[in-house]
């Protein structure tokens, strides 16, 4: 949903968008971090709600022990579903924040805002490869949150990067494998990583059988659709998976269905 209209209210918050921006800069830090979800949960593309979302992108005020910013994860998460490229210099800057789920947030909007701008950021945080890609101790990420960064950096057709992502296919961590593999896909079209990755449907971990859906749907590799509709899986993920099939073969094909699309229509009808 998106509004321009002050009057759009949901469920029993009786929350306005302008209620909700003039929220973002009230002294009550639990209706600043509301009011920044909110905003992106609805898609407020109102330029003031872009802008006092841009504004918390600095905030200071909401900070926890650790030293982490929810405002600013809210911020840039809802950022990401405003479709507003003035985001993209300020969630830029938010890459280099000490607070890992922040910079999670950032690349994630930045490849959702889909401006190579960011691409030398991005690449940055790569600095040091697989060797620096560890746990973090005492805290359950690693040192960069490179799942986010690698598909950011293959939604954003980031050519140039494909030396620094490539050794990212051999990490330890699954996760880590799949998003390098399916950056690395998107980069170059080499079916070998997209049947690298369509092997992890057959994962003994139902989460990470979940993020080679999600991966494949990204992709659009449409040689996996027979496999996503019998993975191990929730339909509402195989779904979601085949959506970005048949969505990826209506950009190619958008005046006729293909024989493809006709598939995947079919296997999804299967799921429901």
């Amino acid at each position: 949903m998106e509004s321009s209209a002050e009057e759009l209210e949901v469920g029993a918050t009786g929350l306005t968008v302008a209620q909700a921006i003039a929220n973002l800069r009230s002294p009550d830090l639990s209706l600043r971090y509301y009011a920044a979800w909110w905003l992106g949960k609805f898609r407020v593309r109102e330029p003031a709600a872009v802008d006092a979302l841009i504004a918390a992108l600095e905030d200071e005020a909401d900070r926890t022990e650790l030293g982490g910013y929810p405002l600013r994860r809210n911020a840039a998460r809802a950022l990401g579903k405003l479709s507003d490229r003035r985001a993209v210099p300020g969630l830029i800057c938010c890459l280099d924040c000490d607070d890992f789920y922040v910079r999670e947030a950032a690349a994630q909007s930045l490849a959702m805002l889909g401006d190579p701008s960011a691409i030398p950021a991005l690449v940055k945080l790569l600095d040091g490869g697989v060797n620096a890609a560890v746990d973090v101790p005492g805290r359950p990420h690693l040192t960069q949150p490179y799942d986010s960064v690698l598909e950011a950096l293959g939604a954003l057709q980031a050519k140039s990067a494909i030396p620094l992502i490539q050794p990212f296919t051999e990490h330890p961590s699954p996760k880590i494998q799949y998003a390098a593999l399916r950056a690395m896909y998107q980069l170059t079209q080499e079916d070998s990583y997209g049947q690298r990755l369509l092997a992890g449907l057959n994962s003994d971990d139902l989460k990470l059988r979940r993020v080679v859906l999600s991966d494949l749907g990204a992709i659009g590799y449409v040689g996996a659709a027979a496999a996503i509709a019998s993975c191990r899986a929730e339909n509402s993920f195989k779904l979601l998976s085949l959506k970005g099939l048949l969505e990826s073969q209506l950009q190619t094909q958008p005046t006729q269905l293909s024989d493809s699309a006709i598939h995947l229509m079919s296997l999804m009808d299967s799921l429901l």
